[in-house]
């Protein structure tokens, strides 16, 4: 079983950034309700969020080097 959770990790670790959140107490039980209600994990909401406001802010993805 080692060898599959270190793939993972490995996996993990060259394929996807990791972004520390912080949130107002009480609010992380309020993003999971609402993501469960959904149909989608807190980390799948949240993605969406971003993706959402990204385009919406004109950013088609990737990285931001300031406004024109």
């Amino acid at each position: 079983m080692a060898g599959k959770s270190e793939y993972r990790n490995t996996w993990i670790a060259e394929k996807l950034d990791r972004v520390n959140l912080t949130v107002p107490k009480g609010q992380k039980d309020a993003i999971k309700a609402h993501a469960t209600a959904q149909g989608e994990s807190v980390n799948a909401f949240i993605n969406r969020a971003i993706t959402e406001a990204m385009e919406r802010d004109g950013a088609a993805g990737g990285p931001q080097t300031g406004k024109e």
